[in-house]
């Protein structure tokens, strides 16, 4: 996937906007699809990461899906190998789990990115994945 119009299901959306922008190295851009309003409680967005880009380590206090719709990708957990992500896998992440999502470093990759149990708080970013952390994949 050398150009993300080659895999676009929802709007890719702006910039990344702050405060969020802060999080990631590279370019990353937001479409929210879901709000984390009152009626739903669940916000869902796409997320577009530009070759290498990837976000900070994180925890959700309440959990997050990841549904990859496009490109491909890396997801690791502290203390665990990085996996490789392909459209059509889905990643589980259990509450307060330190873990980073992005791109390959030569494709675009897209996910949605569910929050659950949102009700628990908003994540919690930490330090960025060091190039050395990074460029180690493969």
């Amino acid at each position: 996937m050398n150009n993300i119009s080659d895999s676009v299901i929802f709007p890719k959306g702006s910039k990344m906007p702050e405060p969020f922008n802060k999080y990631f190295t590279g370019q990353a851009y937001l479409e929210m699809l879901v709000s984390g309003d009152k009626e739903f409680n669940c916000p869902i967005g796409n997320v577009t990461f530009e070759p290498g880009c990837r976000n900070n380590w994180h925890k959700h206090p309440g959990g997050q899906i990841l549904l990859v719709t496009g490109g491909r990708g890396w997801y690791q957990e502290e203390g665990k190998l990085a996996r490789k992500l392909m459209a059509g896998d889905v990643v589980k992440i259990p509450a307060n789990v330190k873990h980073w999502h992005g791109a390959a470093k030569d494709s675009w990759f897209v996910h949605l990115s569910i929050e659950t149990n949102c009700q628990a708080g908003p994540a919690r970013w930490l330090e960025p994945v060091t190039d050395d952390e990074y460029h180690n994949l493969d």
